[in-house]
């Protein structure tokens, strides 16, 4: 290549590098902050990203929670109407120990032992009305003794019965489906 060809081609290279315009340059100054946006966008997606779990896991500890509470809801729903008669047969407790004393009574009179008579039957009902809500009487006489169940108020040495046994019931024990509502008071063999 000689000279004039060499200065041609320089001339030509000259000639190509274009001075960009003003479009184009607006054109490559919004490709940077594109660039820039772009970063910035992926902080916010990945700030939402992390709210996003926050909040899935918040969401999930809530409903757990909620579960918990229904669940322990119902079962204090069933256990106050299981033990719904509860109130009521304590009280009506007093009454039957009294009847049962006013029946141990032997009478005479004619008149007298069908009032008696009388009696047994309201008791009786009395007692199936018990019985059908869930009210047993607690057996004591000859069993071993528990604290759980029987309430020691005298202890007593007889050969007949081994230790730790009860000897004899001083006011019945009674229980309402599976609580005890009222301890045997009871002797026990010591």
């Amino acid at each position: 290549m000689g000279e004039k060809e060499y200065a041609q081609a320089e001339k030509e290279t000259e000639e190509e590098v274009v001075e960009p315009t003003s479009e184009q340059v607006d054109i490559l100054d919004e490709a940077g902050n594109d660039e820039e946006e772009t970063a910035t966008e992926l902080s916010e997606i990945e700030q939402l990203r992390q709210e996003k779990d926050e909040l899935y896991q918040r969401l999930l500890r809530v409903q757990a929670e909620y579960d918990n509470f229904r669940k322990r809801t119902q079962k204090e729903k069933e256990a106050s109407l299981k033990y719904r008669s509860l109130d009521v047969v304590s009280e009506l407790l007093p009454a039957l120990d009294n009847f049962e004393r006013a029946l141990q009574l032997e009478v005479k009179d004619e008149t007298a032992a069908k009032f008696v008579e009388g009696m047994q039957m309201v008791y009786r009902q009395l007692q199936d009305a018990l019985t059908k809500q869930g009210v047993e009487e607690l057996k004591a006489e000859g069993e071993p003794f528990d604290p759980h169940l029987h309430q020691a108020v005298m202890q007593v040495e007889d050969d007949q019965y081994e230790s730790n046994v009860v000897v004899e019931v001083l006011q019945k024990g009674y229980k309402l489906k599976d609580r005890v509502i009222r301890p045997a008071m009871v002797k026990v063999n010591q």
